[in-house]
């Protein structure tokens, strides 16, 4: 807590003692606390098939029956419950209502293949499942380790909003017990279990609020990625329901549903990957483009001096000065869009900027609950991934001679360790208890951080330069020729082990006449003969040991994860 300061959760101390005890309420005592301010306020919206939309009163209702029907069934404090399903209110009434009943959700990929979920499940030991009704009579007929299994969709086997029981004496959870174990694997490395307390989630959630970054009940979150990865879990549902905000459920990453939703669903905070904001983006200049040459060349002026005045003189003339352009891409009603879960390049968190919206980057990992730094609205800069959020210590380990090393942090935001990981908890912290982030980056006077990259990707060059993929994978952003491009370094000399430096590319099928399912159409010449010319282009603005000196064109795209970011551990090398 931050003593004597003027805070987003300053209101707590009204509940301080009678509605929970401690520094933060526990989840389940932080709902219960936005239910009795904005009870009647929407909470859990969603449009397809049709418009279903719960109140913080209604969704309550359902929630403590569920845990009711838990208890009853034996599930008691520290027991594990899983959750497996695309975006929906009976996801977020299960999540509750696991919270509810004292026991410890355990939030599961709802893409994974059946195997990879069953693992998952054993592992965390878990002894129910809710679950998608994909899925629901795969694990009614071979459970496991499960003792039940309820179904998300109504119709289809034993229904959560069905279920309740009796009245009991139901053990909750404290502040520092585990509320979730959330299984990750970045894109790296095996899936380990991540524990997460009640302290973990709900401090996250109200110190990011202090950067500043403004939400008011009268909110409404789109969450388009799974609920079941840590940045949508915290940074759309426990922020929505930490304040009263409404949230939207999207259904799939395609553009004109996006739209569709946004427009519906009077979004005013938009939560997505750099994927998602790069798509959007070249949507609005393509139809800027088709204005033609000299419409498009007046607009990007005007988006420049947008951006100056919003930069220097903090005032956003370019709500207005766009409208048109906006409304077009139904992003009026936007107040915030907020990029995670991967870096995005800053020429792309400038140009919304410029058109008037408020844009935050944010950084943060699984085990950090996950948010530990944002780009202050009011004092951002483009190329950081934002200034340390208040209650959380940073600093960079072993720096080199810019500065750059490995990000480690301490806070009420890091999580408890690795479930049932001994060894690997004790290597992912230093002796004096700081945690090791796997990052590397820089601080700079303000306390913004600037990463470079993944110390696993790094690439030393023939002359001893640290070369960070990433820096270089952003300079790519913009280009609607490519769809994905992965960074490495390739063995020129194993002897003198010598790395280069390589791009693979999967070229946008629409781009050369072709789709997504049949992938591009145009002669392979001639999709390598451009994708070499942009990969020249780009190479003239990096520094001489950065260029990219071998290009590999793929036929298939890369594999990736449910936040879009490639998959480098499934990609064999080549040498």
């Amino acid at each position: 807590m931050i003593e004597g300061a003027v805070t987003p959760w300053n209101f707590l101390d009204a509940y301080r003692g009678t509605a929970f005890a401690g520094d933060w309420p526990t989840l389940p005592e932080m709902y219960r606390i936005t239910v009795s301010r904005y009870g009647d306020r929407p909470c859990f919206t969603i449009f397809e098939p049709d418009r279903i939309s719960l109140t913080y009163n209604e969704a309550i209702v359902l929630i403590n029956a569920t845990a009711r029907w838990l208890h009853d069934k034996g599930i008691r404090k520290g027991d594990r419950v899983a959750v497996m399903g695309k975006n929906s209110p009976e996801w977020t009434v299960a999540y509750l209502g696991i919270l509810f009943a004292g026991a410890i959700v355990v939030p599961i990929d709802a893409q994974l293949k059946l195997e990879e979920a069953e693992l998952l499940i054993g592992t965390a030991k878990a002894r129910f499942l809710f679950v998608d009704e994909e899925r629901y009579e795969r694990f009614v007929q071979n459970p496991g380790v499960l003792e039940s299994v309820v179904s998300l969709k109504k119709g289809v086997g034993e229904y959560i909003y069905t279920l309740d029981g009796p009245e009991a004496e139901i053990e909750h959870a404290c502040e520092h017990d585990l509320a979730a174990i959330l299984f990750t694997s970045g894109t790296m490395g095996t899936p380990k279990g991540v524990m997460l307390t009640h302290q973990n989630l709900v401090s996250d959630c109200y110190l990011a609020q202090g950067t500043p970054l403004d939400v008011y009940h009268t909110d409404v979150f789109y969450a388009l990625l799974p609920l079941h990865h840590a940045y949508t879990m915290l940074a759309v549902f426990i922020e929505t329901i930490s304040t009263g905000a409404e949230v939207v459920f999207g259904k799939k990453m395609v553009t004109q549903l996006i739209l569709k939703d946004l427009k519906q669903g009077k979004i005013t905070m938009l939560l997505g990957v750099p994927m998602l904001f790069n798509k959007l983006l070249a949507g609005i200049l393509k139809g800027i483009r088709e204005k033609g040459p000299v419409v498009y060349a007046l607009i990007c002026f005007l988006m420049a001096v947008s951006g100056f005045i919003k930069k220097v003189f903090k005032v956003n003339p370019g709500k207005k000065m766009f409208h048109a352009v906006l409304e077009k891409a139904s992003l009026t009603t936007l107040r915030n869009c907020i990029c995670g879960g991967g870096p995005l390049a800053p020429s792309v968190f400038k140009k919304y900027n410029q058109l008037g919206i408020d844009f935050v980057q944010g950084y943060g990992l699984t085990e950090t609950s996950p948010i530990i730094n944002l780009n202050p609205v009011n004092h951002y800069k483009e190329t950081s991934v934002g200034k340390v959020i208040p209650g959380i210590e940073m600093k960079i380990l072993d720096g080199d001679e810019r500065g750059i090393g490995e990000v480690i942090v301490k806070g009420p935001v890091v999580m408890k360790g690795y479930f049932e990981k001994p060894d690997e908890t004790a290597e992912a912290f230093t002796e004096d208890g700081w945690l090791k982030t796997g990052d590397l980056g820089y601080l700079d006077s303000e306390d913004y951080l600037y990463l470079t990259g993944r110390a696993k990707n790094l690439i030393v060059t023939e002359g001893g330069k640290n070369v960070y993929p990433e820096e270089i994978e952003n300079e790519f952003q913009l280009f609607d020729e490519i769809d994905q491009i992965l960074v490495r370094g390739f063995v020129q000399d194993r002897k003198l082990k010598v790395e280069g430096i390589e791009a693979l590319v999967y070229p946008t099928p629409e781009a050369f006449g072709g789709n997504a399912e049949t992938g591009p159409a145009a002669p392979k010449k001639e999709i390598k003969g451009r994708i070499e010319k942009i990969i020249a282009e780009v190479n003239q603005r990096l520094l001489p040991y950065q260029r990219i000196e071998r290009v590999t064109i793929l036929d298939q795209p890369m594999e990736m994860t449910t936040t879009k970011k490639i998959k480098r551990e499934t990609l064999v090398e080549n040498s």
